[in-house]
């Protein structure tokens, strides 16, 4: 169940990269925010292809995180970096240079190596009342700082990385939610799916996340909103997979291969980042340009 729980988490990770390069395409055109952004983008058609991948994305990750832990799932969806550059060069009419795929190599490698020693496990679906407050009140809490630091101005890098890091905070405890409520559903069927507070908080948490998102695109460049957002979730996913359900990772020497990974996925992100800044403009065929004008 383990393998199956990656590759979902790994389809799930591609199809939220499609859904966040066509929705970065259309939010770079709008001069609005918050939830008058939202509703500008929800009349434009390459947000809604984009917002179609990340249903997708959500699909594959709660039968991900049926299969497997939190602290495995999430972690792959690092590898949504990479997918989304890589995915949204093309559709911007860039072209990745060469130093780009050396990042997205090092993010690929790093990210099996670091998997690969800590061998996450001991998966559990439900966590009690008095682990989900503390939880709740230190995400919620964070990202409420995060949206009161972007709301004061700064350049705009420094705002999309605080939004995004904000919507990696509620991506992270959405899954988590959702972990929890997928499991009710799988244990005790749809009317105790229905019946599980879970339910409700996972979708308030993944409105408010994606709003986050909205504006972190909207505010800054791909390169500091993107990383914030993969990185992010995956430390905050593993956290809460810890904390709340007892999943557990590998120690004692182990813990050098997972150091190695994880440094090696930071210097894959970064390379990425600065790649971005020096993409080169591919020009767009005489059809294309006559379409687009």
């Amino acid at each position: 169940m383990i393998e199956l729980a990656a590759v979902f988490a790994v389809a799930g990770a591609a199809s939220n990269a499609v859904g966040t390069a066509f929705q970065r395409r259309a939010a770079s055109t709008s001069s609005r925010s918050g939830f008058r952004l939202l509703a500008e983008l929800a009349r434009r058609p390459f947000w809604m292809i984009g917002m179609c991948g990340v249903i997708c994305a959500a699909l594959f990750q709660s039968l991900a995180l049926v299969n497997g832990p939190l602290a495995l799932v999430q972690p792959l969806f690092i590898l949504e970096l990479p997918f989304a550059l890589l995915v949204a060069a093309p559709l911007m009419h860039k072209r990745l240079p060469r130093s780009g795929w050396w990042g997205v190599g090092g993010c690929v490698a790093g990210l099996a190596v670091l998997l690969i020693a800590a061998a996450p496990h001991g998966a559990g679906a439900h966590a009690p009342l008095t682990r989900w407050v503390p939880a709740l009140c230190l995400c919620l809490g964070a990202m409420a700082a995060a949206v009161l630091l972007a709301g004061r101005g700064g350049a705009p890098a420094r705002r999309a990385a605080l939004l995004a890091a904000a919507s990696a905070t509620g991506n992270a405890l959405t899954a988590a939610l959702l972990k929890s409520a997928s499991g009710t559903f799988a244990d005790r069927g749809f009317t105790a799916f229905l019946g599980a507070w879970q339910t409700y908080a996972f979708a308030l948490t993944g409105v408010a996340a994606v709003v986050l998102l909205e504006n972190a695109l909207q505010a800054g460049p791909l390169a500091a909103a993107q990383p914030a957002l993969t990185i992010g979730d995956a430390v905050v996913s593993l956290t809460l997979g810890i904390a709340l359900f007892g999943e557990r990772i590998r120690t004692g020497w182990w813990l050098v291969p997972e150091v190695c990974g994880g440094l090696l996925i930071v210097v894959g992100v970064l390379v990425l980042s600065r790649a971005v800044q020096h993409i080169a403009v591919v020009p767009a065929a005489p059809k294309q340009r006559h379409a687009e004008t």
